[in-house]
């Protein structure tokens, strides 16, 4: 079975009101987060604030009230199109230098609240998304597994929350033994297979490409697909092992210009780096405050060239509707109703049923962005890169 899967989704708040992710759309309610998998069509989310008491009751009364039903092999159902699987994204409060991000996904509701009230300790607001623990990785990684996890770092190059942009050189530096209980890293906006491949240690691990969406529109925007028998986490978990025939067939993400971290960027003018990498001060003004880019940080700390393992499944590029010239929300929905799903209407819809859809001009710049006739002006110090469209 084939399956596409968005692992790192925020919740915005309950359907009571409550926060849970204050950086994160109003409109980000677990029920919506679902709808809007199913009109994208991704048939698993990760959804990676579980943690919180008042998701955990939320979630609890939607299986009580059959919304939601129980997998045996670990994540729900929602109206049999789209499984949720459970996650944790935790901030380590505990290294010697930065605080990155770690997700943990679970596969029961009591294993994930078994873990809000082990990791509340903690911490000061397990309420909250994202919230700083008073642990380094490994005591984190303990809990975690005492629980039944899957602990996955989170976009682990951008310079801000993340292990190689603010923490290390290497995980082994900072997992040591347990940097065998990772199996999978997430990439991040701002990387590729190809840059991530540059690092040795990486070459064991499975690659994730994840949204990390704060609002419902940026679901999918990356996503894997996965050849599994059903979609729960233990499938899942299969495949980040590449076990039994399980595997990551494709990453889909942006093209890492598009990121918002990806070059240097200068804190004084607001100079994007276009010299080559490593780039650690402005080239334009000379002030040494800057934001470093992904690929300039990737650059500085890689151990060779890009170096494919033999198991490591094509990236492709993909540019979402949002991102491509003259489409807007009703465009999009056009293109929805006409083919049922978001994804099929970038990446395999056919031109002349496009054209049918939403008229000749816009049908061609689906094709060119699909086809990767496009520019793009690199984005970086939380600006996004830029689509042009070649004539």
């Amino acid at each position: 079975m084939k399956v596409y899967a968005d692992l790192h989704i925020h919740v915005g708040r309950t359907e009571g009101g409550v926060f849970i992710k204050v950086s994160a759309s109003r409109d980000l309610t677990l029920l919506n987060i679902l709808e809007k998998s199913i009109f994208k069509g991704i048939d698993i989310v990760g959804v990676v604030d579980c943690a919180s008491p008042h998701l955990i009751y939320e979630i609890k009364k939607y299986q009580e009230e059959g919304i939601l039903s129980p997998l045996e092999g670990g994540g729900m159902r929602y109206k049999d199109r789209v499984t949720l699987i459970l996650g944790s994204e935790i901030e380590i409060g505990g290294e010697k230098k930065g605080s990155p991000h770690l997700i943990a996904y679970f596969k029961t509701l009591e294993d994930i609240s078994l873990f809000s009230e082990k990791i509340s300790k903690y911490m000061k607001n397990v309420s909250l998304s994202s919230q700083r623990v008073n642990l380094n990785s490994k005591e984190a990684v303990e809990v975690i597994k005492s629980c039944n996890g899957i602990p996955v770092p989170a976009h682990v190059f951008t310079p801000f929350k993340s292990y190689y942009g603010s923490s290390t050189d290497r995980l082994s530096k900072i997992f040591n033994n347990f940097c065998n209980e990772i199996d999978a890293i997430e990439l991040g906006l701002s990387a590729d297979s190809d840059m991530a491949d540059q690092i040795a240690e990486l070459s064991s691990k499975t690659f994730l490409s994840n949204s990390d969406a704060h609002s419902l529109g940026k679901i999918a925007r990356e996503f894997n697909v996965l050849e599994v028998e059903e979609p729960n986490l233990e499938e899942i978990l299969l495949a980040l092992k590449r076990v039994r025939g399980r595997r990551i067939l494709k990453n889909y993400g942006l093209d890492p210009k598009l990121g918002k971290y990806h070059r240097t960027f200068c804190l004084e003018c607001g100079y994007i780096a276009k010299e080559s990498p490593p780039v650690t001060r402005c080239p334009k003004c000379g002030s040494d405050k800057i934001v470093m880019g992904v690929k300039d940080r990737i650059e500085q700390i890689k151990d060779h060239d890009t170096v494919h393992p033999f198991f490591r499944p094509p990236y492709i590029y993909q540019i979402p509707l949002e991102f491509i010239p003259n489409i807007g929300k009703k465009t999009i929905k056009k293109l929805v109703d006409y083919f049922g799903s978001e994804i099929y209407a970038l990446h395999e819809a056919p031109y002349e049923e496009l054209k049918k859809a939403v008229g000749e001009k816009i049908a061609l710049n689906i094709l060119k962005a699909r086809n990767g006739e496009i520019s793009i002006a690199s984005g970086g110090g939380g600006i996004y890169g830029k689509v042009f469209l070649e004539n």
